[in-house]
């Protein structure tokens, strides 16, 4: 009788961290903290056993593992002695799709010039937007896949990815085609988001630039999804003064809940405008930046149960006042990370935003772990297949090169040191030692 064919046994570990072990798609308030860790013993360390199909079959110690399947043909086997392993991270938010950087304009923030400054001296969004619109598809793919791949060495095996630097149905639609022909060469999950109001169009007002949105660009993206041509999960809005109002962005929002698309936008970032509030009362998925967030909205997404994207790289990269982090987990709202991949913070890490997410939104370890798997994952509303090292789940999974996880944030930026594997589906997609090249098998 030949053996039952299986995909991948990582084996030896000297600590798993699952960060849930029950099925819970959130750990809110004091749970946060609890990563449901399994520690090798004096004799035995821990194995995650995966299937043909790259789902994680069982994880316990080695010999509880192997006695579950006694026949296995392991296609591949990682020995994970003297290592510990995480989820794969998930980056909650980003804008990889552009062509345009703005390496210049990081000399005039240091100089002390505001966002909105750079944005009114012709700068910012716009000119990222100039530049993304005369790019070709061929062009921003070439772009993409390298920040992809940086990505996943990071250890991030899914993420969300938004368009926005187009502004006109052509371009929008160019960018969410860019993200469809990325997903077979990425070593990740795309999560793809609309955010065709990203800004206003220099030649318009917020309020043409809102229907443009809801008629023309929208239309063309439903068309392309009932096409089967494009895969999009969620709509997005940069809610903020001086670009798209409360009354506009929820009348954006809700044109996109309508065509059946989540809720997943940018709020309360430079200006309070109770647009958490809003959001709260649209039940939407999820809202990011929230560094201007009252006590009201806080209490409001906790009864929607909408996760807070918090992004320290662009507090820190703005020199903005962080987000309330600690109010909102004591509040009770499900927090998550992201990147803000973007040419105004350019941040590839999830480790790295981990990190400033401990030191400068004064998040614990632990917490930041949770907000950086389980609840990034439930942003995008896949924490029922992703975020946690659990059986059924798809065994996305970083593994670190030392006894504890914790080195993943410990050494600022030495993310490239610190990960030995990164494992997508239950193959190995990143190892240190190849990382110059494809791990081939």
């Amino acid at each position: 009788m030949s053996g039952r064919e299986m995909r991948l046994l990582v084996r030896g570990a000297s600590q798993v961290v699952r960060v849930a072990a029950a099925g819970e798609k959130v750990k809110l308030k004091a749970a946060m903290n609890h990563l449901a860790i399994i520690n090798a013993t004096k004799d035995q360390g821990v194995s995650i056993a995966v299937d043909k199909d790259g789902l994680i079959a069982a994880v316990g110690l080695d010999k509880e593992v192997e006695a579950q399947f006694p026949d296995a043909v392991w296609e591949t086997v990682v020995n994970a002695r003297k290592r510990s392993v995480v989820p794969g991270l998930v980056d909650a938010h980003t804008h990889p799709v552009w062509a345009g950087d703005r390496v210049h304009e990081f000399a005039m923030k240091l100089a002390g010039a505001s966002y909105m400054e750079v944005h009114d001296a012709g700068g910012g969004i716009n000119f990222t937007v100039e530049h993304t619109r005369a790019a070709t598809e061929d062009d921003l793919l070439k772009l993409l896949l390298p920040r992809l791949q940086r990505m996943t060495r990071a250890g991030t095996t899914l993420v969300e990815c938004k368009s926005g630097y187009g502004l006109d149905v052509q371009t929008e639609v160019k960018m969410l085609r860019v993200l469809e022909k990325a997903r077979p060469h990425a070593n990740l999950t795309i999560s793809s988001t609309f955010c065709g109001a990203h800004s206003v169009p220099r030649d318009l007002t917020a309020e043409e630039a809102t229907r443009l949105v809801i008629e023309e660009q929208l239309p063309a993206v439903k068309a392309g999804i009932v096409a089967g041509e494009l895969q999009v999960d969620s709509i997005d809005v940069f809610c903020e003064q001086g670009v798209f109002d409360v009354d506009q962005s929820r009348r954006i929002l809700e044109a996109g809940h309508r065509e059946g698309l989540m809720i997943n936008f940018h709020a309360e970032e430079l200006h309070r405008l109770n647009a958490a509030e809003m959001g709260a009362s649209l039940g939407a998925e999820a809202m990011s930046h929230l560094e201007k967030i009252s006590e009201e909205g806080i209490a409001a997404m906790a009864r929607a149960g909408t996760v807070g994207i918090l992004l320290p790289t662009t507090a820190h990269i703005l020199r903005l006042k962080p987000p309330p982090a600690r109010a909102m987990i004591d509040g009770g709202v499900p927090v998550a990370l992201g990147t803000d991949f973007n040419p105004n913070a350019f941040c590839l890490s999830m480790p790295v935003v981990m990190h400033l997410a401990c030191v400068i939104l004064k998040m614990s370890l632990n917490e930041a772990l949770t907000a950086a798997t389980l609840h990034a994952a439930h942003a995008l509303r896949k924490a029922h297949s992703h975020g946690s090292i659990e059986p059924g789940k798809v065994a996305d999974l970083v593994i670190v090169d030392e006894p504890r996880w914790e080195h993943l944030v410990y050494q600022l930026g030495g993310a490239d040191q610190a990960i030995s594997h990164v494992i997508k589906a239950g193959r190995v997609v990143h190892t240190r030692l190849s990382s110059s090249h494809k791990h081939h098998h």
